[in-house]
């Protein structure tokens, strides 16, 4: 399987392309039901000195982890809410450096489903942080998948 892009909203915190304090990850499925990122973390969201927030670290982890299960066509993509997160900080999670982010399936119950993500170092592939995640399916009523134009929900360019 070649690397397909994933879509993006335009506010998401963590994809969304106009949001001007967000991530601006972009996510790839490099395999089915696994998902990459790259991403370099800036000094504004440090928490100890060269440390990427430790909020910032949970925050990447519940977004890659529940987009393994979100596939990559824009028109039709499992949206789902994360209901348990459970992280495990193993090493400072540096800003300034490049990051391999990584996503992916461990077991899909139907409207609930369980996924693992980590942050690697990109340099030497040390694992920094990981998490398990529990996501539950975004119900129908709560997202009308018809009007996902209306969050710019598509893959943009990168």
């Amino acid at each position: 399987m070649s690397k397909l892009k994933q879509a993006s909203s335009k506010n998401c915190f963590i994809c969304g392309v106009e949001n001007p304090v967000g991530l601006h990850l972009h996510f790839y499925e490099v395999e089915a039901g696994v998902i990459e990122a790259e991403y370099t973390a800036p000094e504004h969201f440090e928490g100890f000195p060269g440390v990427l927030h430790g909020g910032i670290v949970a925050a990447i982890l519940d977004e890659i982890s529940g987009r393994a299960y979100m596939g990559t066509d824009e028109k039709n993509p499992r949206f789902m809410f994360t209901g348990k997160l459970e992280i495990k900080y193993r090493k400072n999670t540096p800003i300034g450096k490049p990051l391999k982010l990584v996503g992916k399936i461990i077991e899909d119950k139907g409207r609930v489903a369980k996924a693992w993500g980590g942050i690697y170092d990109a340099e030497t592939g040390e694992l920094l942080a990981e998490a398990t995640g529990v996501h539950i399916n975004v119900p129908a009523e709560r997202l009308d998948m018809t009007r996902l134009d209306e969050f710019g929900w598509k893959v943009y360019p990168d």
